[in-house]
């Protein structure tokens, strides 16, 4: 007798996160699924009950790599606050894999409060990562929190604005703002 070998759980999760990214929340079909792996459907029921908890699972997986996976790896990698910060944002906001997945949760999460319920919580741990950090070098609170509210706007509007800037290229901007983000205030002159 041959051993039927079943597609592991976690294909269909990576799978489900592609169809995610690349299509949102309609996109993440079982039959869909079961083609682009080249398996039946069936597989799928035993390791889910059904579509929504394929769909929780997904964002267990994201919520895991966008929380826990990145900040274990800026933290590994070393460096002062500001070094940390900015690995942190390059692995969110500069990854082929997880940014595609984000910006699809975020709109996902427009149309639906559980999982505007979890975008906030990710949200939460990240500003309280950029704090932390920030509290190195900064020791206003309100400066904290602007510097803060400041930088994560910087990275997702990055990816939101279609604005030119002048004779300037995105990556030069782009660079200036987090130059200013990330200055140690005590070092700053004031007008």
């Amino acid at each position: 007798m041959v051993a039927v070998t079943r597609t592991p759980r976690g294909e269909w999760i990576e799978q489900g996160l592609k169809a995610l990214a690349s299509g949102g929340p309609d996109a993440v079909r079982i039959e869909a699924l079961a083609q682009s792996l080249g398996v039946s459907k069936g597989g799928f029921y035993g390791f889910f009950a059904d579509r929504t908890a394929l769909l929780d699972a997904l964002l267990d997986t994201w919520e895991s790599e966008a929380i826990n996976e990145v900040l274990a790896h800026a933290a590994a990698e070393g460096g002062d606050a500001r070094t940390k910060l900015q690995r942190a944002g390059q692995l969110t906001f500069a990854s082929d894999r997880l940014l595609p997945i984000d910006l699809a949760i975020r709109d996902w999460a427009r149309r639906d409060r559980v999982v505007a319920q979890r975008l906030r919580r990710v949200d939460n741990q990240r500003m309280e990562y950029m704090r932390e950090l920030l509290a190195t070098f900064c020791s206003d609170p309100v400066e904290i929190e602007a510097r803060a509210f400041l930088a994560f706007s910087l990275v997702l509007g990055n990816h939101l604005l279609a604005a030119q800037h002048g004779t300037h290229t995105r990556n030069e901007v782009l660079a200036r703002a987090a130059k200013l983000l990330l200055d140690d205030p005590s070092q700053q002159t004031r007008p």
